[in-house]
């Protein structure tokens, strides 16, 4: 049996990527992450600081500025937003390492499959937070809440997908193996482009205009109306949950997002300087998710 110690580059210093390299390097796990400029700098100076609940650690971390092409890892992960997912795989097209897991939102993968061929393995992640003065503030999926979600393309659990099911096993991480990955990825980008609605010109709504009537009320008819969408475009509503979102009358929706924007994590991920740099990537998608179905 291989007992050799799997070797794991996050390629992404931001919210997503370093919560994935806190987790692992907690969990001892072989990772490097790769970071750029100020961000590369604090964690080369400092480590990966976090914070537990409320006291503020750091963990040493590796980190590399460039990935060379003979660099070899098991998986590569990138945690990066839809619309600097193309340019990321071309950064790493020609790296030799035989397994790359997009950790992202999208509607589809023809784009990298031209990038990186079969080396790709589409997921998402089951992670958020915020960055705050060089801090990281992570919040992790569990039973309850959404983990990580992987799977191949065509649906079969490969010796690959078992292998990285370990790593997070390893890492107490919850994880779901979803043999539909397409389907989930149309279905959650259905619920992820209202977010649109909470954009002013210049930044965020605060959060009585968020949590009102009239800004909750739109974002509850589009996801009615996105899942229907998908629904009528013969793709499968994936989880179920969504599905069933999607069924509940308008007020209801309403009730639960109000409920949602109670909660001071769930407010910073929707509202706060996460949610500011998601703008291009939610715009995008909600651009491409109707080009879709629209063909469809």
């Amino acid at each position: 049996m291989n007992t050799k110690p799997h070797r794991i580059l996050i390629f992404g210093a931001g919210v997503i990527g370093s919560v994935y390299a806190l987790r692992l390097a907690q969990s001892g796990l072989d990772v490097t992450i790769l970071a750029r400029r100020k961000r590369l700098e604090a964690l080369k100076r400092e480590g990966l600081k976090y914070n537990d609940n409320g006291t503020n650690r750091k963990i040493s971390i590796k980190t590399i500025e460039k990935l060379d092409n003979d660099d070899i890892y098991d998986f590569i992960l990138v945690p990066v937003r839809y619309d600097q997912a193309d340019s990321a795989l071309a950064a790493i097209k020609h790296n030799r390492s035989k397994t790359i897991v997009t950790l992202t939102n999208t509607i589809g993968y023809d784009s990298w499959l031209e990038i990186v061929g079969d080396r790709l393995l589409p997921g998402f992640p089951g992670a958020g937070g915020d960055i705050k003065e060089d801090v990281l503030y992570a919040q992790f999926g569990s039973e309850k809440h959404q983990g990580t979600i992987f799977g191949e393309i065509n649906g079969q659990i490969t010796e690959r997908v078992k292998e990285l099911a370990h790593i997070f096993e390893s890492a107490d991480l919850h994880y779901e193996i979803q043999k539909d990955i397409q389907s989930f990825h149309i279905s959650h980008t259905a619920l992820a482009i209202v977010n649109k609605h909470f954009y002013t010109n210049d930044g965020m709504m605060d959060i009585e205009t968020a949590r009102s009537v009239s800004t909750l009320s739109k974002i509850a008819a589009d996801i009615k109306q996105n899942i229907h969408l998908v629904e009528q475009a013969g793709i499968s509503v994936i989880p179920p949950e969504t599905k069933a979102l999607g069924e509940l009358p308008v007020n209801d929706i309403i009730d639960r997002y109000r409920q949602m924007l109670s909660n001071d994590f769930i407010i910073d991920v929707k509202l706060g300087n996460h949610a500011v740099n998601q703008k291009a990537e939610i715009m995008l998608l909600d651009e491409m998710f109707h080009k879709m179905i629209s063909v469809r």
